[in-house]
């Protein structure tokens, strides 16, 4: 129990006595009741008592329990997913997990395994994913294949593993996912690849293993979801090993610790020989690229060229109507107009993020792109003084855009007038201004998502947002209002539809009751990190079931008039907030305790006065208010005394009068 603390007198005759009172802290952590608790890092040598018996989803690593054995579990017959990383586990034995019929995940991830017995993992009808990440493991033959029919993922990266053939019994039909990154893995025989010919869209990771020699024909006919090979210094061995295969996703990236080869444009040819519809090629040199190195790129419908050192594409590249994605990120354009925007007619999303020069946007470079319909340009020090319609022209199918992290810009009157079915716009920590009278946004009829944070808008502009009839999320974290507070009449009165509404890190001092009167569809709104005292959620009384976030604002008393306002929301965030526990906020805090289910960060929702209470969480305080014994005693005291003058009075009184007759 915390300590008792005795509050301030509020005067001599009443008083109020405080105590906090604290809840037992459980073993494990409780995150759904009777179901899913994490009991990692409690240096736990077997399953507590206060775990029920139910728990279906149980986080136990970071403990220590050097075997596994049939009755180490034997209690939690309901578990469905178990996690035990890092618990110092070598020996698995037989039947551990023989009682648990439903046990779905099993991660031994981080555990320097020594032994797994042949019936270990018996017991679970539909064991579907297992992790054994950084376990010591050489040899798949370590692994007991009894009562793996029906897994579909195998995690074993990070191990010491040199070959992927697996044991003529093991079950390999149903994996979706075999993860092999990390590992000593350097060549691929079609004997090693047999074993994986009964799956279909399989996802194979072979991330980091530096794959030096395919054997002809090891990926003959076979189909795969998704192929990584990370890291692999000699691309054309890979290409050339993955003749007449087919997989969705190819990935042949690298990365900044690696020192690869440049590539040329002759170890492409291999993918002529092969079907795939999405290649990334992230952080890789071409030495001569040009037309011809995209031959036989006529496939793909997503193209990864991150980190490429790209300064241009070059023109004249053919045959890549199919291609719907291109990635150009962090490479070194100069001009948009370098991306040869017209070899690409059927682009859907175009993301040139991260330039790493002064990205000059151009004029109409994109127009051949009239499918277009997703654009980011973020972070590409983007700087326009006449935004944005010539810059985007042709661009009437574009959804998304984002000019986010970018110079100032200089937006017209209707700036976006060539992308009328813009859905989603992003232009956060891009301080841009308005050219016209009218609002840029003016003619963005279906516009749903706005992110305008930290753009030092001018708010005061009651007309800045004119036109958004359907705007749903309005973001205007960061950004200043006149004097701190939001008045009656305000640039958020015209967006009726709004949904969501970010105002954090304002520094609002407080909103005019009528503020928000217009905006009767919200069901989200922000207001945390700001200055807000108590009374301002007398702006939000007309609102119901709605997400309030108020944390780390300036609230110390919350009046018994609001409370209603409070019940009728759905979740509350008070934490962080200078909260008074003491008898002037006694209705708040009774109510509290009494709704406890409609708040979120209640761990952080703490006391910042009496200094007696300073820290203790506002579920744990129990005020007593009102006369208390000692109070009653002076009260009795009090009116004794009282009523022993008045005698006296009276009788000196008398006896004056009588005296002067």
């Amino acid at each position: 129990m915390a300590p008792r603390a005795s509050c301030f007198l509020l005067a001599v005759v009443f008083s109020a006595s405080c105590k906090a009172i604290t809840s037992l802290n459980q073993t494990c952590t409780e995150k759904e009741a009777n179901n899913t608790y994490n009991c990692e890092n409690l240096g736990l040598t077997g399953v507590p008592d206060t775990l029920p018996n139910t728990t279906e989803f149980l986080e136990f690593g970071f403990n220590f329990l050097p075997t596994l054995e049939n009755t180490t579990f034997t209690r939690l017959v309901d578990l469905i997913f178990l996690d035990l990383t890092r618990c110092q586990i070598n020996w698995v034995h037989e039947d551990t997990f023989q009682n648990h019929h439903q046990l779905n995940t099993i991660v031994l991830t981080g555990n320097p395994l020594i032994f797994m017995a042949e019936t270990s993992l018996n017991g679970p009808t539909s064991l579907q994913h297992l992790f054994l990440i950084q376990t010591g493991i050489s040899n798949l033959e370590f692994i007991p294949s009894q009562n793996l029919e029906n897994l579909e993922s195998l995690y074993l990266g990070s191990n010491h593993i040199s070959s992927i053939k697996f044991p003529e019994n093991f079950p390999t039909q149903n994996l979706k996912v075999l993860d092999f990154q990390n590992n000593a893995i350097h060549y691929l025989s079609r004997e090693d690849l047999r074993a994986l010919e009964k799956t279909t869209n399989l996802s194979l990771n072979f991330n980091g293993n530096d794959i030096k020699g395919i054997e002809a024909g090891a990926f003959h006919s076979k189909i795969f979801q998704s192929l990584n090979f990370g890291g692999t210094l000699n691309l054309s061995v890979v290409l050339k090993g993955l003749q007449n295969s087919t997989t969705q996703s190819l990935w042949l990236g690298s990365y900044e610790d690696t020192d690869d080869e440049d590539l040329t444009s002759a170890m492409f040819d291999g993918l002529c020989e092969m079907s795939v519809e999405s290649i990334n090629l992230q952080k890789q040199y071409i030495s001569d690229i040009s037309s011809a190195t995209f031959r036989c790129f006529t496939q793909l419908q997503e193209l990864d060229l991150t980190a490429n050192h790209l300064n241009e594409l070059p023109s004249g590249i053919e045959g890549m109507k199919a291609l719907k994605k291109l990635v150009l990120n962090v490479n070194i354009f100069d001009q948009l107009c370098q991306i040869s925007a017209a070899s690409f007619p059927s682009l859907l999303d175009l993301s040139i993020k991260g330039n790493k020069r002064k990205l000059d946007l151009g004029a109409g470079c994109l127009k051949k792109l009239e499918n277009l319909q997703k654009l980011d340009l973020s972070h590409s020090d983007i700087e326009a003084s006449d935004c944005c319609n010539l810059q985007l022209k042709n661009l009437s199918h574009l959804q998304y855009l984002n000019l986010s992290y970018n110079e100032p810009l200089g937006l017209q009157s209707q700036a976006f007038k060539e992308c009328p079915r813009l859905e989603g716009l992003d232009l956060a920590f891009t301080r841009w201004y308005v050219k016209g009278p009218q609002s840029p946004f003016q003619n963005l009829h279906i516009l749903q998502v706005l992110n305008l944070s930290h753009c030092l808008l001018d708010t005061s502009n009651q007309h800045l947002l004119t036109g958004l009839v359907d705007l749903r999320h309005l973001n205007l974290q960061g950004n200043h209002f006149q004097d701190g507070s939001i008045s009656k009449t305000n640039l958020l009165q015209t967006l009726r539809s709004l949904e969501i509404l970010i105002l954090s890190s304002c520094d609002l001092l407080s909103i005019d009751k009528q503020a928000f009167q217009s905006l009767g569809k919200l069901s989200h709104v922000d207001l945390s990190y700001n200055n807000l005292m108590g009374n301002s959620i007398d702006a939000l009384s007309h609102l119901q079931g709605i997400y309030l976030n108020m944390a780390a604002n300036n609230i110390h008393v919350i009046p018994s008039h609001l409370l209603p306002t409070l019940t009728q929301q759905s979740t509350i965030n008070l934490s962080h907030n200078p909260l008074d526990c003491t008898c002037s906020n006694i209705h708040f805090i009774t109510w509290y305790k009494e709704n406890l289910q409609k708040f979120e960060g209640s761990e952080d929702t703490k006391c910042a006065n009496p200094p007696s209470l300073k820290g203790v969480k506002l579920s744990d305080v129990k005020l007593s208010c009102g006369i208390t014994a000692m109070g009653i005693f002076f009260l009795v005291v009090f009116l004794f005394l009282i009523a022993i003058l008045l005698i006296f009075s009276v009788k000196f009184l008398l006896r004056w009068k009588y005296q002067h007759i």
